[in-house]
């Protein structure tokens, strides 16, 4: 059997019921409340389509990358996902914002290890590139806190993952990508696996 070349295209409305199963998939731990679903990915692509994209084999949804442009106060930086996000509709979405705040790059577990988040990364880095923009803010989940959370707090965690100490599934990953972090966000999300906290991380593009 020939195996299928992943492609990265912009997201459309045949691939909704798919990226409301890849939610499901990725954030087991994740409050259902939180996950996206048809109405957020329908909102997504009426306000801001040319942000949205997912990575196919064939004609699977394997992965996705969801985002929107802001220009992001970094003197008043703490926030939660569900209010940046508009609870999942993009409501806050500015076209002349000067920052890509990315919301989610998801990528099947079975693809994983395969570069195709690096290449949802590379489709977001273009966009900002493209458009002059300042650069990427997100707030970053780490999953790996789970298994650390009984012996040190949330912020020795993370200066672990920053030092190489430590490796997280999903940190790790983005400063790998040429994040840095900016901040810890506390009651960021509502997943066990983190006791709520996010990371701050910002990428910006050279010079």
């Amino acid at each position: 059997m020939v195996k299928s070349e992943i492609q990265i295209v912009n997201t459309r409305a045949a691939h909704i019921p798919e990226l409301v199963e890849l939610q499901i998939i990725c954030y087991p731990t994740l409050a259902d409340t939180s996950r996206l679903k048809r109405p957020h990915f329908e909102s997504h692509l009426r306000i801001f389509p040319e942000g949205q994209w997912v990575a196919l084999d064939g004609s699977r949804v394997v992965g996705m990358s969801a985002g929107f442009l802001c220009t992001f106060n970094f003197d008043r930086p703490d926030h939660t996902f569900d209010e940046i996000i508009g609870y999942g509709f993009f409501t806050h979405h500015d076209p002349q914002g000067q920052h890509f705040y990315g919301a989610d790059v998801s990528v099947h577990p079975a693809y994983r290890r395969r570069g195709i988040g690096r290449r949802l990364y590379d489709a977001r880095k273009a966009y900002v590139q493209r458009h002059g923009l300042r650069g990427i803010v997100t707030g970053a989940m780490i999953p790996g806190f789970a298994d650390h959370n009984h012996v040190m707090e949330a912020q020795t965690y993370v200066a672990h993952v920053v030092a190489g100490d430590i490796f997280d599934p999903t940190l790790s990953v983005q400063l790998r990508q040429g994040f840095c972090v900016r901040g810890l966000l506390p009651n960021y999300l509502p997943d066990t696996a983190t006791d709520g906290w996010g990371v701050l991380i910002e990428w910006v593009p050279s010079p």
